[in-house]
């Protein structure tokens, strides 16, 4: 095995268990930003260690038990032993061996580790912003380049809430804990936000060699169900539930065996999971019956369900779609949200009119490096016939695309109107 095959499998290995060791380290240590630095420890461990010894058998049995090692090392050096003593020893006792057993959920009201440390990283105290780049970082492993890309915004600026978010977690002594009543209602938009950008990365994958990242989408719903749970009232949680639902739905027919993707009017529809829209269509009944259809998911679930009720891509009602996504604008103003209804008026009006408000913010600060945007423009300018302009937006979206899969995309979609068949 060469040390690139090694070097893979740790990373590998690493995106998936990292969010895990946080939050077993923070169980831990009761101290999320030294969990996560003892968990980047155990990471530099192995990529010095295993190149030597070799890939253990159970790489991410290796890095909990590291990591685990570091933080135990740290209770028994610091001040914090003699009052976390008996804490610990009471975790260590409900634990069978020393590698806990990576399903097994905490027995409090929310029952899920993962959404215990969104909720930890969400507490008011951290600004609004700042909170779903934190939870991003430590739950998905995503960098701040990544991060930045989802909130349109420069990574430096992502970075810099990072830090001022882990030093207020540190100075301020918020634990790691489960929230209930009152403060549980305060965090919730924010944990909200972070599951729906959890499950978008699982969705389409910002960066990487793969388009979809299905665990992720498969975490993003489990903790979208204990939420539904804990809020069964909160309109907005069911339709972020429908949301999640009926684009999952979709997964398995958006990309070929070889995983190239596979837009969604080119999708076979009968790889659709109807048992899947079914609840979904089922939460988003009952994110309206709660009086949430104008809210911010329960809209966006809407309009996935005009495309997932639809028997062809013919028959997609366009227009709702459109007035939709005006609903949507008119509630959050987001260059993104209009570039999703030019993509409809183009479809309901024709590809002018789409034209027409893409062009409107071609000039929005936030889209500079956002390589849909090229991508829907070169789309409506082949539909209208200017190919030469349409070949120059693919080409621009391709040097964008910072996923190996959508760059390929747009290359062939570039080259296609170069010879001609497109």
């Amino acid at each position: 095995m060469t040390a690139a095959d090694i070097d893979q499998i740790i990373r590998a290995t690493w995106r998936v268990v990292q969010p895990r060791l946080i939050a077993t380290l923070s169980r831990m240590l009761r101290d999320v930003p030294l969990a996560e630095e003892l968990t980047q420890d155990a990471l530099v461990a192995a990529l010095e260690a295993w190149p030597v010894i070799g890939v253990p058998d159970n790489p991410g049995a290796w890095l909990m038990t590291t990591a685990r090692r570091r933080a135990l090392d740290v209770l028994r050096r610091g001040k914090m032993l003699a009052e976390k003593h008996d804490m610990l020893a009471r975790d260590m006792l409900q634990e069978q061996e020393i590698v806990p057993d990576f399903d097994t959920t905490l027995d409090d009201d929310i029952g899920d580790e993962w959404l215990r440390l969104i909720f930890t990283a969400c507490h008011p105290l951290l600004p609004r912003q700042a909170r779903a780049a934190l939870a991003l970082r430590m739950i998905c492993g995503l960098t701040t380049d990544e991060i930045a890309r989802a909130f349109l915004v420069t990574e430096a600026t992502i970075s810099q809430r990072i830090v001022r978010a882990k030093r207020t977690l540190s100075q301020s002594g918020l634990t790691y804990e489960t929230p209930s009543g009152e403060a549980l209602s305060e965090r919730l938009a924010s944990v909200l936000e972070v599951v729906y950008l959890i499950f978008n990365e699982g969705y389409a994958a910002s960066r990487g060699e793969e388009w979809l990242r299905p665990q992720l989408c498969d975490e993003a719903l489990r903790m979208g169900r204990v939420l539904v749970g804990l809020a069964p009232l909160e309109p907005e949680v069911h339709g972020l539930m429908a949301l999640m639902e009926l684009n999952a739905a979709r997964k398995w027919a958006r990309t070929s065996i070889d995983g190239e993707p596979i837009l969604l009017m080119d999708q076979d529809r009968r790889l659709w999971d109807r048992r899947q829209i079914g609840d979904g269509l089922r939460a988003l009944g009952r994110a309206r019956e709660l009086g949430g259809a104008g809210g911010f998911y329960t809209l966006q679930a809407m309009i996935v369900a005009c495309h997932a009720t639809a028997e062809t891509a013919a028959a997609t009602d366009w227009r709702r779609i459109a007035e939709l996504y005006g609903q949507l604008a008119a509630l959050v103003r987001s260059p993104v949200i209009e570039l999703n209804r030019a993509v409809a008026l183009g479809m309901a009006e024709g590809p002018q009119a789409g034209l027409d408000l893409v062009d409107l913010i071609m000039d929005e600060p936030a889209l500079r490096a956002y390589h849909h945007l090229q991508a829907v423009r070169g789309d409506l300018l082949q539909k209208l016939g200017r190919f030469a302009e349409a070949r120059v937006s693919f080409e621009t979206a391709a040097r964008l695309a910072t996923n190996a899969r959508e760059r390929v995309l747009m290359e062939q979609r570039a080259a296609a109107i170069a010879d001609g068949t497109a």
